[in-house]
């Protein structure tokens, strides 16, 4: 696609389509501007560090912040909506972002803004997370920039949460007792086909002030597509039951049951599944033609990606950062241990780098799964997300029900708890070198209790602190000295 050189503003770069996207406009000779709330959640992604990349650290709920965004632009993607949207909460606070954008654009030279939507959204029976995102494609079409929208129905890639949800339940439940949506039928997309309509569409002048359905070769109901992915994974025929009487709520919490996805994200995006998502007309392959992956292609090029390791991005990562509590304020319980091991800084950061997902926790592995149900049952994420990669992490990223708030390579990695609690905790590995090459590990729980029910969570579960920190601390020991032999 041959297009003069152009600036473009990515909000959402460090989402599961925008974190993509971003090194595909910078391969095509663009300039990129990215809007981000932290600067640290880029440092893992493979064009941080490229030439034409511009990162401003900012918030869209900040006006200030988006005017200077948007100086001097030729193209804006917004690419930005909550995943949890099953209140007014949410869809009030997208609202919010997106009206602020639009004021901002409207004072810059901004030709052209891109927004991808989901299909289903023109029905009148939408759920919360398809109502807020129509609303918010409608509040960019207010701005004096056209705007292209983009309509797609689920995304076939390694890491969206879609197709870690389909992946999952055809892996675990041979047979499955579904609501009656299983026979609706659906477009699914390959995210590379997503990506490439993305980028083409700001070289197509026919794309602009125009809404556009983008969907796959194939149309099929979510029962066929669970066969497609049984056979992709080399697994028989699943044997699957509708009934009427599952609702989304029944729905969301099955899933979280059964895939890494939590109830909170899991119910918008079975809301959605009862609406038919199948594109209206062709106007997309007419103005920008190409070929177009099926779904057991779009199936057998996300599995691949998963079986080498090769996640680009993963739809636990994005999302707000959790504000770290003042934990020099409050009450606030420690509890400390060291362990010296006869290894480097750097052997033994990467063998704590390897926490949690399919290496676990050192031992106690009956403990740790016991842990995750309870909190699978309360509704968090219990150990179902794993992680990523099974030995790389970086700032942003979700492991089982933590997130990791610091980064420092050779020197401290930092979780924060994300799993339902009376209070706020996190778990802070530092490394100090020590002499002989060797280094000092000290690994902190701390938690600050909200209430007596906080005070008598922590008490409760100190003792188990016993039998479990002391187990870890010797397992990064052990595993770091055998390979630094």
């Amino acid at each position: 696609m041959d297009m003069p050189p152009l600036t473009i503003l990515v909000c959402g770069a460090t989402g599961y389509v925008g974190g993509r996207l971003v090194r595909l406009l910078l391969d095509e000779g663009h300039t990129v501007r990215c809007l981000v709330r932290n600067k640290e959640k880029l440092t893992k992604f493979s064009w941080r560090d490229r030439p034409r990349l511009q990162v401003l650290e900012g918030d869209l709920q900040d006006p200030e912040a988006v005017k200077a965004a948007v100086v001097d632009i030729d193209v804006a993607y917004y690419l930005v909506h909550s995943m949890i949207a099953a209140s007014d909460k949410y869809a009030q606070r997208d609202r919010e972002l997106a009206e602020n954008f639009v004021a901002a654009i409207d004072q810059s030279p901004c030709r052209q803004i891109v927004y991808l939507g989901g299909l289903g959204e023109l029905g009148p029976d939408l759920s919360h997370h398809l109502r807020s995102r129509r609303e918010v494609a409608e509040i960019l079409q207010t701005s004096t920039v056209p705007v292209t929208v983009l309509r797609a129905a689920m995304i076939i890639g390694s890491g969206s949460a879609s197709f870690e949800i389909l992946r999952y339940l055809v892996e675990r439940l041979p047979i499955m007792v579904t609501p009656k949506w299983v026979n609706t039928e659906t477009q699914p997309i390959a995210i590379r086909d997503v990506l490439r309509y993305s980028v083409e569409c700001i070289g197509v002048p026919e794309t602009r002030g125009r809404t556009i359905d983008i969907g796959g070769l194939d149309v099929m109901t979510y029962r066929e597509l669970m066969q497609a992915m049984a056979k992709a994974i080399g697994l028989p025929r699943r044997i699957i039951v509708p009934v009427p009487v599952l609702t989304p709520r029944l729905s969301s919490l099955w899933i979280s049951l059964v895939t890494p996805v939590s109830s909170a994200i899991g119910r918008p995006l079975a809301e959605g599944l009862r609406n038919r998502t199948v594109c209206r007309n062709d106007v997309a392959k007419q103005l920008m033609p190409g070929t177009l992956l099926n779904v057991p292609q779009a199936l057998d090029a996300a599995l691949g990606k998963i079986e080498t390791h090769d996640i680009e991005t993963r739809w636990s990562t994005a999302g707000v950062m959790p504000g770290d509590p003042d934990w020099a304020g409050g009450t606030t319980k420690l509890d400390e241990r060291s362990i010296t091991v006869d290894a480097s800084p750097e052997q033994t950061f990467r063998v704590i780098e390897r926490i949690g997902g399919g290496h676990g926790y050192w031992g106690a592995g009956w403990l740790w799964r016991v842990r995750g149900w309870m909190d699978q049952l309360v509704g968090g994420p219990g150990l179902r997300r794993g992680r990523r990669h099974p030995d790389d992490l970086h700032f942003g990223e979700a492991v089982d029900f933590w997130r990791v708030t610091a980064h420092q390579s050779n020197r401290r990695l930092r979780l924060r708890a994300e799993m339902k609690l009376p209070g706020d905790a996190e778990l802070d590995f530092q490394l100090t070198p020590a002499e002989n090459d060797s280094t000092v590990v000290t690994m902190t729980a701390r938690f600050r209790p909200s209430g007596l029910l906080g005070l008598a969570y922590w008490y409760s579960v100190l003792p188990l602190h016993g039998l479990v920190f002391p187990v870890m601390l010797r397992g990064i020991k052990r595993d770091a000295e055998s390979n630094s032999v």
